[in-house]
């Protein structure tokens, strides 16, 4: 994750030295792009699978469910083949290295893997193939909810990817620390102010853990745009009647991104409360590129943590066979939705992502890819992939499932966040916006910036990264 209850967390992870480390990753890109030098055309009996692999060796969840797939694929389907090319990267270098490959027929796979985050970025630049005639005579494309639909939407109206599942966010809280500081097993805050009197009480009551973890800064990248600053934003007043009321960063009748809102000004104040009264990590723990990791695998199982603002996806790390294994989790650890600002309509929010499969527009195999697409995609195999990843279900069908809703804990909480969720404006200068937020958060967090100053800045920022185009909210 002046004096907080607990001394600073010890660094465990050595950094590697700039220049090495560029030309590792130099290195590492060029032996992925020749994995992909024969060109994805240059067997029309070939379908060419580019996927982001775990940094973390002892996770293959995404590795063993293709394989799966690949050999059910080709049984069906005599003659045809799949190769998987694994791209083992963070994910911002995945990001960079998959637009390589997209860029070239000699290097584009026939299908890939495609974060919601980025993937109209790629859509802009022409690497993507509109999917719609595809979905048009594929009839279980009408049990994926409408949500989960626009997450892979452009502007032009058309889809170029298809959701493998989605995620939401709550708040994960220490049942044993919350006994020792006499806060209830049931927790469930009803605003802001709940969260931040849970926070107080831990610091006064239980010396030695960390009372709240709200990701902040720009080393947390996107985890702090999303599960810190948005799942505050998006419970202010600007987002309250409903997951599809006025969004509070974009403006969707204008075309244009939001300046001056009280509720930006209100989520930086959430954030420097945190840091200003000790409630969170140390600072320089919490500006730890390496937070969310330790957060998963070492605050929480430790017992150090008491109350953490964060995804669905955690218990995947902790399955048997992750490396990580701590099956008494469910035990251990409570949840919590988010409520809104000040327990406004509809009382809860959660923000939702999620990963696509898109076929690129330099594949010389789509139609084969498509079919590939479809087998994974089948109610089966879609369930077998949500359970074994901590997804949620994007298919009405699945979620009504009983034995997809029992088959690991959380997963019900969860799923029923969906119809409290938002997803992010993802637009081609969404990248920028989130940058934006982060030295936002981050000037706060470190009690560099005043809330006024911090929202100033971004204002500024914000004309910059969207060409001006911007509006009073």
């Amino acid at each position: 994750m002046p004096v907080r209850p607990t001394a600073p967390l010890p660094r465990r992870i050595t950094r590697l030295p700039r220049v090495p480390l560029l030309l590792a990753l130099t290195a590492t890109a060029a032996t992925t792009l020749t994995a992909c030098g024969s060109g994805s055309g240059s067997d029309p009996d070939t379908v060419k699978v580019s996927y982001k692999q775990s940094t973390d060796n002892s996770i293959r969840v995404l590795d063993t469910f293709l394989a799966d797939i690949k050999k059910q694929f080709e049984k069906a389907n005599p003659g045809k083949k799949i190769e998987l090319v694994p791209i083992k990267a963070p994910d911002s270098e995945y990001y960079t290295k998959v637009q390589q490959m997209l860029r070239s027929p000699k290097t584009a796979p026939d299908l890939v893997y495609e974060d919601t985050f980025l993937i109209n970025s790629d859509i802009t630049s022409g690497y993507l193939k509109p999917l719609d005639d595809y979905l048009a005579d594929w009839k279980d494309w009408d049990q994926f909810i409408d949500t989960a639909k626009t997450a892979a939407k452009a502007e032009d109206g058309k889809t170029y990817g298809i959701p493998d599942g989605t995620d939401t966010r709550g708040l994960w809280f220490d049942k044993a620390i919350f006994e020792k500081a006499g806060l209830p097993a049931d927790w469930q805050p009803k605003t802001w102010d709940d969260i931040l009197t849970a926070a107080r009480t831990v610091k006064e009551k239980v010396p030695g853990v960390i009372p709240l973890n709200v990701y902040t800064g720009k080393p947390a990248g996107e985890a702090a745009t999303m599960q810190g600053f948005e799942m505050l934003l998006y419970g202010t007043e600007a987002a309250t009647a409903s997951a599809s009321a006025s969004d509070p960063l974009y403006d969707e009748k204008s075309k244009k991104w939001k300046t001056g809102t009280q509720g930006f000004k209100d989520a930086l104040t959430f954030v420097e409360t945190v840091f200003k009264e000790k409630l969170g990590p140390e600072v320089s723990d919490a500006l730890d590129p390496n937070i969310a990791t330790r957060v998963r695998g070492e605050l929480l199982p430790e017992g150090k943590l008491a109350i953490n603002l964060d995804g669905s996806w955690l218990p995947q790390d902790w399955l048997e066979g992750s490396g990580h294994e701590w099956p008494e989790w469910s035990e251990k650890l409570g949840l919590a939705y988010m409520p809104t600002q000040h327990g406004q309509a509809p009382g809860k929010v959660s923000m939702s992502g999620g990963w696509t499969w898109a076929i690129p527009s330099k594949s010389a195999n789509p139609d084969l890819a498509f079919e590939f697409i479809k087998a994974m995609q089948t109610k089966e195999n879609a369930q077998k992939w949500y359970i074994s990843n901590s997804g949620i279900a994007v298919r009405k069908d699945v979620a009504a499932d009983p034995a997809y809703v029992k088959a690991q804990p959380g997963i019900k909480f969860f799923t029923d966040l969906v119809p409290s969720t938002h997803y992010r404006p993802a637009y081609p200068a969404y990248p920028k916006v989130s940058t934006a937020i982060q030295e936002a958060m981050e000037g706060v967090t470190t009690g560099d910036v005043s809330v006024e100053d911090a929202a100033k800045q971004y204002d500024e920022d914000l004309k910059t990264a969207t060409d001006d185009q911007v509006t009073e909210g």
